[in-house]
């Protein structure tokens, strides 16, 4: 794991049981014009597609993984596996043993996206959305870093005026396996007047809150140094110990300055003056909000990436968005979003800096070179389908090595 966060990192032990495997090979470009560097560390990803767009998305993404690897000396042993909706027809439930133990048994995890209208009328543990829950479980991830940053390129795609949308760069951390999506009690029942009801329990316990506390901590301190505390304590118990827990934390971190602020204003504010905020921490329903609303600042969610993280072993990398079902197979998607997630996981999941900044560098050449997708199309660019534009940031990535030799 990255050091920046301090969260440890289980290392790469290769396995003879890697028979699904696929090891890296850098696309066969012709425009490929350097050198590759012979690989001195490997790495497994497994590569989880999963349904809609998912495995549109992903396709690039591993391309571009596979180009950067080839110029930074890494090798990379993908292993592609099923889940959310393409594992339930195949395998009759959304998270198959197989593909957990992959998961746990590779470096990072990088997976496209869940879900569609085919399994909506699917009872609860045969919903594809339920597959992702039990892998951020099996993985134990609990952290959720989701950045949203209003890119110049696209800053007229932003719904908010230019003036307001313009050098937005904020970092939302969510508490993601906690709260009341986990909480118990929870289901339904009949209350005194003989009425259905649906209850669920919001409960955080100290080492839940302290936990994503100090990863929120240590991204602020290597952000801009701000950090506001989101919470609900005039109303709700678990919020007023998340306040309290999280106030005392900040002693230990007097380079960090530390803010409170209820949900209702922070979901206001976000709206009303964004850049106020650099680093977000909250629970895991208010961060779900928060963070969707943050994203729509810069213009759209197919550009935003996201890494969740646990103390130890592999971190799940994915787009913020949907498996977009109406768009599916027909080369419409935005990738850039997954790559993005590639990046993150470059550097938050393997500590590889260096080629995390190529991929980042290339989507914003991209960019600059007029070229987008449907949903950030604006007159006089060039409108190009996925893998086109995953095209593109290869050739950026090629360009940009070119011009430094």
């Amino acid at each position: 794991m990255a050091a920046s966060l301090q969260l440890s990192f289980k290392p790469f032990k290769p396995s003879l049981q890697q028979a699904k495997s696929v090891s890296n090979t850098a696309p066969n470009f012709s425009r490929v014009r350097c050198s590759a560097v012979a690989p001195s560390r490997s790495y497994t990803v497994t590569l989880l597609p999963g349904d809609g767009i998912g495995p549109e998305v992903i396709s690039v993404a591993k391309n571009t993984l596979q180009l950067v690897a080839s110029l930074e000396g890494i090798e990379f042993k993908f292993k592609e596996m099923p889940v959310g909706g393409s594992a339930l027809d195949l395998t009759g439930v959304p998270l198959p043993e197989e593909t957990l133990s992959a998961a746990k048994d590779s470096d990072a995890v990088l997976l496209g996206a869940i879900g569609g209208y085919k399994w909506d009328n699917n009872e609860k543990h045969l919903k594809p959305e339920t597959g992702l829950l039990q892998l951020r479980a099996g993985l134990k991830v609990f952290a959720n870093l989701r950045p949203a940053t209003v890119l110049p390129q696209l800053v007229d795609a932003s719904t908010l005026k230019k003036e307001v949308a313009d050098g937005v760069d904020l970092m939302v951390v969510r508490e993601l396996t906690g709260g009341i999506y986990f909480g118990k009690p929870r289901g339904f029942s009949t209350n005194e007047n003989g009425e259905e009801i649906g209850f669920n329990t919001e409960v955080y316990a100290t080492h839940e809150i302290d936990r994503i506390a100090r990863v929120a901590f240590e991204t602020a301190k290597k952000r801009r140094g701000k950090l506001c505390s989101v919470d609900k304590a005039n109303v709700l118990e678990a919020s007023m110990l998340w306040r309290k827990r999280v106030t005392e934390l900040a002693s230990k971190y007097p380079d960090v300055e530390l803010s409170h602020m209820y949900v209702d204003n922070a979901a206001m504010q976000l709206v009303r003056n964004p850049k106020q905020f650099d680093t977000i921490v909250t629970n895991n329903i208010f961060g779900d909000i928060l963070s969707d609303e943050a994203s729509m600042i810069t213009g759209s969610i197919g550009m935003l990436p996201s890494a969740s993280l646990g103390e130890s072993g592999p971190g799940l990398f994915e787009p913020i968005h949907g498996s977009a079902p109406d768009i599916a197979g027909q080369d419409k998607a935005n990738p850039l979003a997954t790559v993005l997630s590639a990046a993150m996981l470059l550097k938050y999941g393997l500590g590889e800096e260096k080629a995390a900044q190529r991929i980042e560098a290339a989507v914003l050449d991209t960019l600059d070179r007029g070229y987008r997708t449907g949903d950030i199309y604006s007159a006089g660019l060039k409108l190009v389908g996925c893998k086109e534009m995953g095209e593109e940031v290869l050739k950026s990535i090629d360009s940009n090595v070119a011009a430094a030799l």
